[in-house]
């Protein structure tokens, strides 16, 4: 009896698992989240770097367009690069962990869970590049997080339930920082950064760490 038990208890997993299969992207590797937390920490101490700069400017010798102009390019491309690397990361670690599961990277659900993230991705990119292009800067960092949250609470019912957690705490994060918009590159660094690295660990504990 007690064998038959554990038999109906292994087919009721193995449904459950072809199941969650069907209806879920689940090869995201926590690796990627901190890969991607790796790279947004980078970029910040560069972004840090070129601001220190220019205040030293602005402090010796007063605004000057050609100033700002360039510090606005050097931080848009510094956000690109950071942006290319951690997705570049997160292609790379999720196509290993699909290869290693003998699960297909681009299917069905890989593509709902594309379009719900892009949807407000996408909307928040181009809300932030108007804030870029008329320099309302002190709202840029709350809105990357805000947006980026977003995102990923709109992708999460499409993979794992872990990801709706990071995107909750990104809002929040983002939220507060309207409130503290002179520190908005520390804010950005702690969520891009910290808390990629934090849920990417967990992430690799939770799923990965026992292969």
């Amino acid at each position: 009896m007690n064998e038959q038990n554990q038999q109906t208890l292994d087919t009721l997993q193995d449904i459950k698992r072809i199941m969650e299969r069907s209806s879920r992207f689940i090869s995201l590797s926590g690796l990627s989240g901190i890969a991607a937390g790796i790279c947004a920490l980078v970029g910040a101490w560069f972004a840090k770097q070129k601001l220190d700069d220019y205040y030293v400017n602005f402090n010796n010798g007063g605004y000057t367009d050609s100033g700002f102009h360039q510090l606005k390019i050097d931080l848009f491309i510094i956000s690109m690069l950071v942006l290319a690397a951690a997705w570049v990361a997160a292609f790379y670690f999720t196509w290993r962990k699909a290869r290693h599961n003998k699960l297909p990277v681009w299917d069905l659900t890989a593509k709902r869970l594309t379009i719900n993230l892009l949807i407000p991705l996408v909307a928040g990119g181009l809300f932030i590049l108007a804030m870029y292009q008329y320099n309302e800067w002190i709202f840029i960092a709350p809105a990357c997080l805000v947006f980026y949250g977003l995102a990923l609470v709109n992708a999460s019912k499409y993979t794992l339930t872990d990801v709706k957690y990071l995107g909750l705490s990104q809002i929040l994060l983002g939220l507060i920082n309207t409130q503290f918009v002179g520190y908005g590159l520390y804010f950005w660094a702690a969520g891009f950064g910290v808390l990629h690295i934090i849920y990417g660990f967990v992430m690799w504990w939770k799923y990965e760490k026992n292969g």
